[in-house]
């Protein structure tokens, strides 16, 4: 199973508005519950670093590309950004619960 992890740290005045879209998401994902879809996002003890984690699809494709909360929510955080954000590909090797 793999898992895209991206980490990104928002400028300190707009770390409510990153946790507000996430909040929106997460709604949109709660009320629409799509297949498969499995996501979290996390802020770190700095107060401005994220870290988001998402199950991908077993072909490897990203499941929330085309959903329309999800692309709102980068279109936002693109305004945000202290710098670029690291987006990496994981293999799970273990879980319990999370996947």
């Amino acid at each position: 199973m793999n898992v895209l992890m991206v980490r990104a740290t928002i400028r300190e005045e707009n770390v409510g508005d990153a946790r507000a879209a996430v909040d929106k998401l997460i709604e949109a994902l709660e009320q629409e519950r799509p297949a498969g879809v499995h996501y979290a996002s996390c802020l770190l003890s700095d107060g401005v670093t994220f870290v988001a984690l998402l199950k991908l699809e077993d072909d490897g494709g990203h499941p929330l590309r085309e959903f329309p909360a999800y692309q709102k929510m980068v279109e936002d955080l693109g305004q945000w950004y202290a710098g670029p954000p690291a987006v990496e590909r994981m293999t799970v090797t273990g879980s319990y619960g999370l996947f």
